[in-house]
């Protein structure tokens, strides 16, 4: 599978891997080389991206993966260490949207499951990962915000609030961990062809049963939505040598629409 060898002999992790950005960015890490673990929630999704990885001569491993229990993300760390002898880059990508209602009509359960995985996940993950690189003196974080993560959105103020402080924390611990040779950094995905966007036109129940809905898209300078593997592209970007002086960044990956 691979097309370079850039990454050959690292490891990636990539949370929810199953589909969306996260396949396509499991997928292009083992295209440069890399060993990927591949987590996520739903067993069946996270395997079939293992063997899409493996036809294609990479190497995988799948983990089942809350992230918003601590344990269950210390298992995934240390299933990359055990597997593959180290944790070199790590891509805290998953997350839940549960469609459009204004903030008296957010149910409080609803609230705290989003806010648990969105923004608890990218911390529990951050938390286990960070050690392992620190010990091995270098690595590279790349989380998931989103375009909700820069400007407010009417409808979404959950989502926007979980992705707000992602983008917080992507500062905070890019900060923090500066001077010891690990990168921490964001993308911001504008609309997105994946089962999470497609969630945004419905009622936020099975995403996997509504199609794309663009009717929700709109202000979009390049006229189009993005694909799964044109954020997976930034992601990797993000990771590589070639952005060796970049953290504590967010990368609007939105096709202009945050700078309209």
């Amino acid at each position: 599978m691979s097309t370079t060898s850039r990454f050959q002999g690292k490891t990636a992790v990539v949370t929810g891997a199953g589909s969306g950005i996260g396949r396509a960015s499991a997928l292009r890490f083992a295209e440069e080389g890399a060993n990927v673990v591949v987590a996520d929630v739903v067993e069946e999704t996270g395997r079939e991206t293992v063997r899409l990885i493996e036809e294609g001569g990479g190497n995988a491993t799948f983990v089942d993966v809350d992230v918003s229990d601590s344990e269950s993300v210390q298992r995934m760390v240390d299933t990359a260490v055990d597997t593959y002898g180290s944790l070199d880059f790590a891509h805290n990508n998953a997350g839940i949207l549960t469609g459009f209602a204004e903030v008296t009509d957010v149910a409080e359960e609803q609230w705290d499951k989003l806010l648990d995985v969105n923004l608890k996940g990218v911390w529990t993950c951050m938390k286990a990962e960070l050690p392992v690189m620190e010990a091995q003196g270098s690595g590279a974080i790349v989380n998931t915000a989103s375009e909700a993560g820069l400007v407010g959105m009417g409808g979404l103020s959950s989502y926007s609030a979980s992705k707000h402080g992602v983008v917080g924390l992507t500062k905070t611990v890019g900060l923090e961990y500066a001077s010891r040779e690990i990168r921490v950094n964001a993308v911001a995905p504008g609309p997105t062809n994946t089962n999470i966007q497609s969630s945004v036109g419905g009622s936020g129940g099975n995403p996997e049963s509504m199609p794309f809905d663009t009717s929700a898209m709109v202000d979009v300078p390049m006229d189009r939505v993005a694909e799964p593997e044109e954020i997976a592209g930034a992601v990797v970007f993000l990771c590589s040598s070639d952005a060796s002086y970049i953290t504590g960044h967010t990368l609007p990956v939105d096709g202009g629409q945050a700078a309209d």
